[in-house]
């Protein structure tokens, strides 16, 4: 009993302690929003809610001597200091855990997607490339270099190296879209061996046949038009667009080799051999895939329908 009235007793108190804080300190009005004054902290209504209106203590102190008033009202320097003090560890702990998710989820790409593993090295090399000096003449490839065997992982390198924004950035997102396709149709295993021997032998292939073997190639279009073809061979019904122009991804490679066919030789700057090497050989592995997929297929029939005679 005595602690029940002691529990009644602490309620009654706090509701009038709720209902004094809502009445304005000048007419008594009660509000469900009342104003507290920051200089002062006393509680007033809308209508004596500048300190002019009440008079206010703590601002004529600021007048005098530029303090503020010790109060337990909200907008005092030391509640503001430790609001400002608990927004900065909240944004402090927000962006730590932004830049940690962004880790795991590019980690769990990476070791997911070896197109998506290949995308953020090459976007980490671009990065590279502005920010160290001589590292795009490191890794590029030199046609005459490679034909008197002199740096042979360029071989290799150049595949990461891109010469501008807008040449990293279609790559990639061609890549984006074409590799995991190919990774889900084929394996994992399946779209570095295609990728690599594309890029590969478009280097080879480009180096052979250049007429300035001095001038250096950087990029991974020979590669990347490996996949292109291979998924062609596999999955020649798919719809792409080429210049938001809806057309099969059979019909989008015959354009694109038709075109580097035709450009073959022009003064652009573009390694158009290497893209035609890339896309023969994307070919040539894409029907290997393909046969290599029937086979499987009809040996798993076999053996499904030879089970079933069994049981």
């Amino acid at each position: 009993m005595v602690l029940f009235d002691g529990c009644l007793l602490i309620k009654k108190a706090s509701i009038m302690v709720n209902y004094l804080e809502r009445k304005c300190w000048i007419c008594g009005k009660e509000e469900n929003i009342p104003f507290r004054c920051r200089f002062c902290g006393k509680t007033f209504c809308s209508s004596h809610r500048l300190p002019e209106q009440h008079a206010c203590e703590g601002l004529e102190k600021i007048k005098k001597d530029g303090t503020y008033r010790s109060s337990p009202g909200p907008g005092n320097s030391k509640n503001d200091n430790h609001l400002k003090d608990v927004l900065k560890s909240t944004a402090k702990y927000a962006a730590k855990g932004a830049v940690k998710g962004i880790g795991r989820n590019i980690g769990h790409s990476m070791k997911s997607s070896p197109s998506m593993a290949i995308i953020y090295l090459c976007i980490f090399s671009f990065i590279l490339q502005i920010l160290i000096p001589g590292y795009q003449q490191l890794f590029q490839m030199v046609p005459a270099q490679i034909l008197e065997f002199s740096r042979p992982w360029t071989l290799v390198s150049h595949m990461f190296i891109h010469a501008d924004f807008m040449h990293i950035f279609f790559n990639m997102l061609v890549l984006f879209f074409f590799g995991p396709e190919l990774e889900r149709r084929a394996g994992k295993k399946v779209f570095l061996s295609v990728y690599f021997a594309a890029g590969l032998v478009a280097a080879i292939a480009y180096s052979l046949t250049s007429s300035r073997p001095n001038i250096p190639i950087v990029g991974a279009s020979g590669a990347i038009m490996g996949i292109f073809a291979a998924l062609t061979v596999i999955a020649p019904d798919i719809r792409v667009y080429v210049y938001f122009i809806p057309m099969r991804i059979t019909h989008a490679l015959l354009l694109f080799a038709f075109l580097d066919f035709i450009l073959l030789g022009a003064d652009d700057m573009i390694a158009h051999s290497a893209h035609l090497s890339g896309i023969f050989v994307g070919l040539l592995m894409g029907f290997r895939i393909k046969r290599a997929q029937i086979r499987y297929g009809a040996y798993n029939k076999r053996r499904w329908e030879t089970g079933r005679e069994r049981r």
